[in-house]
């Protein structure tokens, strides 16, 4: 299709502002046509009151009538084809294998997504008979189920340009949930998010589904989100980025008259410990594993691991000679646009500048355009215990090693940590029975915690959990990934004493949809 760089007000293409902007090859620096029209606050306004209206009809769709529509969605998007591998290769710097992936990735939560709708657990639906015997007062009939919370805004991110932006994740809950939505696609692949946008547009129709249940506007400066952020009929954010902008997002929404929930992800260095016994019987792979996963995608993962903590022995001493050789053999890659990349250099540059802070290795540039380069540091953790700053996101391809003297020393560094998305242990089994109390610190540190592995790659699965303590997102009880995420978009809804006719399907006697619930306190269908 001809992309036409205008803004999606459900079914109609608008272009009513003056503002445009193209789309950056990051591999060459060349700008990518056509110009992509800023969205105007009218354009905003006219999205959100559509999202609202068609609110009033999408949300009372049954479970199966929305899982249909999020399969038509992953159909639209496969038939696609190669013109979106194409554009969004060209405006990412990421290649066509890694974007096929990404695409199968995006397509798959969909489906699981649709599989939870008809299945139908997932709405909690809970029922206390009434006792009108009951001594000394009789119990009323009371009942509950998690309904949609209206209209959401959702924010593409940079990094996935498919699986985290305008039919990723965060859209894909929210439709689940029964929320319409208004997207503001992300600037660095205008394109992109122009071709999934028409996609979910052709399903919208296709699935019989009110106009409006879809929008999506450009925007390259901050005041189109925020015109979404603060809309009064906008009642929910979903955003992964920068610790800078969900920070904002979040205020913002918390000024409103009417203080909205923020789901943003935002920044995490996802620290890594090597505890004494498998750093001695696998340092080497340990190395090899650690090298691969801070360099994968030019390290631009929001759990690349940024921080990797040792004990001082003869063992870490080796371990690092290991990983230096590795750093300096490691290649520089596309990063996917001039802001991450320099945010990326000075962020190095920076930790690289401070006190008792030691360049061990720095990888080899090769290539043209924004390249981020391989780096690994060392540092004390006496050091890291007085300069927060060092935990702080370098969102790029470099990790630092924190060393510590002993077991208690390590025990503090944990204890002072801030929250994460993911901490990671290598253990063998004398130190699994020697560090219990180290995996206490970290289950209050962090969403997801991993043995013997390392936490780049996120299993889009029912038991995930891709959240944790603040400044890692805003809010560490939800998650971003998985089908626990449906659940930022709901709000529990008690009805007592309704009559049979007047209750949704989902809490009528018969169970008409087959699905479990918690009945007078037992789980039954």
């Amino acid at each position: 299709m001809n992309l036409t760089g205008q803004n999606i007000i459900g079914g109609e293409k608008s272009s009513g502002g003056k503002t445009t902007f193209s789309a950056i090859n990051p591999a060459s620096g060349k700008e990518l046509e056509p110009s992509f029209y800023e969205a105007t606050w009218d354009e905003v306004d006219r999205a959100v009151h559509k999202a609202e209206d068609a609110f009033k009809v999408y949300h009372n769709k049954s479970g199966e009538e929305k899982a249909r529509f999020l399969e038509a969605i992953a159909h639209e998007i496969l038939v696609l084809g190669d013109e979106l591998i194409q554009r969004c290769t060209a405006e990412t710097g990421l290649p066509e294998s890694r974007i096929t992936s990404e695409r199968g990735r995006t397509m798959s939560q969909l489906k699981l997504f649709a599989s939870i709708l008809r299945e139908g657990s997932w709405l909690d639906a809970r029922i206390d008979f009434a006792q009108p015997d009951r001594q000394p007062i009789p119990k009323p009939d009371i009942r509950s189920m998690q309904k949609a919370l209206g209209p959401v805004g959702i924010f593409g991110a940079a990094n996935f340009p498919l699986a985290f932006s305008v039919a990723g994740g965060d859209t894909a809950s929210a439709l689940a949930a029964g929320c319409t939505i208004v997207v503001k696609a992300h600037p660095a692949h205008p394109g992109t998010c122009e071709l999934v946008g028409h996609a979910i547009t052709n399903a919208v129709q296709k699935a019989g589904m009110p106009d409006g249940t879809f929008s999506m506007v450009h925007g390259i400066s901050v005041d189109v989100g925020m015109a979404i952020v603060k809309h009064p009929l906008i009642k929910a954010i979903g955003f992964t980025g920068s610790f800078r902008g969900g920070k904002s997002i979040f205020d913002a929404a918390a000024q409103r008259p009417e203080p909205i929930p923020v789901y943003a992800e935002m920044s995490s260095t996802n620290p890594v410990f090597i505890l004494p016994g498998a750093l001695a019987d696998y340092k080497e792979d340990i190395a090899n594993g650690l090298t691969a996963s801070v360099t994968l995608g030019v390290g631009q993962f929001c759990t690349n691991p940024g921080l990797v903590f040792l004990e001082n022995s003869v063992e870490s001493d080796r371990f690092k000679k290991i990983i230096t050789k590795n750093f300096k053999n490691a290649t520089s890659g596309t990063m996917l646009t001039s802001g991450i990349y320099k945010a990326y250099e000075n962020g190095a540059e920076k930790l690289a500048s401070q006190n008792g802070v030691e360049i061990l290795a720095r990888g080899q540039a090769q290539g043209e355009g924004f390249q981020g380069i391989p780096f690994i540091m060392q540092t004390g953790a006496k050091n890291i215990m007085t300069h927060k700053e060092f935990e702080e996101e370098v969102f790029g391809p470099s990790t630092l090693t924190v060393t510590a003297d002993d077991k208690s020393e390590l025990l503090k560094i944990a204890e002072h940590l801030n929250g994460h998305l993911t901490a990671t242990l290598w253990a063998n089994e004398d130190d699994i029975s020697n560090y219990a109390d180290l995996i206490d610190i970290l289950e209050r540190k962090a969403g997801r915690l991993i043995i013997n592995g390392f936490p780049t790659g996120v299993e889009v699965c029912h038991s995930m959990i891709h959240g944790g303590p603040f400044p890692a997102t805003t809010d560490g009880r939800t998650t971003s990934v998985g089908t626990k995420a449906i659940n930022r978009f709901t709000r529990p809804v008690c009805y007592q004493n309704f009559p049979e006719s007047l209750l949704p399907d989902e809490l009528k006697n018969n169970n008409p949809l087959n699905i479990w619930r918690l009945v007078d306190g037992e789980y039954k269908k």
